[in-house]
């Protein structure tokens, strides 16, 4: 669909995921969202993490299930991160509105990650309110069945993204189905759940062996699934974001581009640079030594382009850098200012095919 090497912008349209929800909720079918989805009973959205259209496409053999499905390739938002996929899932508007344009993004209180809600490992719920830092009311202010792990409950990033949920937590992949068709036997017409295995495997053990066997497992999750509900039930499948298997091919950030920022945010295949007293035309130059392996782009490109969508709240415009190293090809760029960066074997952030497409599969009996 698209080459490697490509940049995806998304859509911010029908064929986003930022459209399913409010089509279900509204009950106005759009391109994804069909007259015949809306007219079940109930409607299912399982959000997987990490499972890219690509990897999709290229992991049939262990999907055998799943490719039953009508299967449609979308996109995510930029960056292809989950903080800001699954907040745009859930509230159903760009990253540029909600204000969660990434994995780590600066506060008054110091670079905020934004899936633990912490700064310096400081939980940072009372310093940085996630109902303020976020305000767009996710699920359109309704109140479906929120189903995702158990010890995410309290967090911060749970009150950003499905505080008007009622949240149901698994404490095990099987029980993520119990909850599932516990939720809809009780009647409602939509239930949102979460499964995050694909996205962590994938981290740790690449896009192997091991990664081979997760997508097994989730295969055969939702074929459970299916079988489980009732008849006039519908399973929607998406995903926030897909991977590119990076390994150790891991650039440190030059000395001249520390020498002339404050610090970096975002992640390491999305990294905003933040210019200290250089100007940012200065920072863009010193980021040219990366452009045979990743875009160097301008905030104000970045705008003009519409990355973050069309509207761009001030708030979120002050929370980016001045200059993003967007890697084009399989590498991480890290900060050696911020030395406790995870190893991860395959990462996401970036706008290639790879990471930004994700699939939209839909089922029924």
């Amino acid at each position: 669909m698209s080459d490697e090497r490509q940049i995806v912008i998304p859509t911010h349209g029908e064929m986003s995921v930022s459209s399913i929800v409010p089509a279900i909720l509204t009950n106005q079918a759009n391109s994804l969202v069909s007259e015949s989805i809306l007219g079940a009973d109930c409607v299912v959205l399982l959000v997987l993490d990490g499972l890219g259209w690509n990897q999709f496409k290229d992991h049939q053999d262990n999907l055998r299930f799943l490719t039953e499905g009508s299967a449609t390739a979308i996109t995510t938002v930029a960056p292809s991160t989950t903080a800001s996929a699954l907040t745009s899932i859930t509230t159903g508007v760009p990253p540029g509105e909600h204000g969660v344009i990434g994995y780590k993004i600066p506060t008054h209180q110091g670079l905020l990650n934004c899936l633990r809600w912490s700064v310096g490992g400081k939980s940072m719920i009372g310093e940085l309110p996630p109902i303020e830092f976020q305000p767009v009311e996710p699920f359109l202010g309704t109140h479906p069945p929120a189903i995702t792990r158990a010890e995410f409950q309290t967090t911060g990033f749970t009150q950003a993204h499905l505080r008007n949920g009622q949240f149901r937590g698994w404490w095990s992949p099987a029980t993520l189905m119990t909850e599932i068709i516990d939720q809809v036997e009780t009647g409602v017409p939509f239930v949102y759940a979460y499964y995050d295995g694909v996205d962590k495997i994938a981290h740790v053990h690449g896009l192997g062996t091991h990664y081979q066997d997760e997508l097994r497992f989730v295969d055969a999750l939702a074929e459970r699934i299916v079988h489980e509900l009732p008849e006039e039930a519908v399973l929607i499948v998406t995903a926030d974001h897909g991977m590119v298997e990076v390994s150790d091919r891991i650039l440190q950030l030059d000395e001249e581009i520390v020498r002339r920022t404050s610090m970096t945010s975002g992640e390491a295949r999305f990294l905003w640079l933040h210019a200290d007293n250089e100007s940012p035309e200065s920072v863009m130059d010193a980021a040219q030594i990366y452009a045979d392996a990743a875009w160097i782009v301008s905030r104000e490109q970045i705008l003009d382009e519409q990355w973050f969508g069309a509207y761009v709240s001030n708030e979120a415009r002050r929370r980016m850098g001045d200059v993003a190293i967007v890697a084009r090809d399989p590498v991480a760029i890290l900060d050696p200012r911020l030395p406790d960066s995870p190893h991860l074997v395959a990462r996401h952030g970036s706008l290639t095919a790879d990471e930004m497409l994700v699939p939209f599969l839909s089922f029924s009996k």
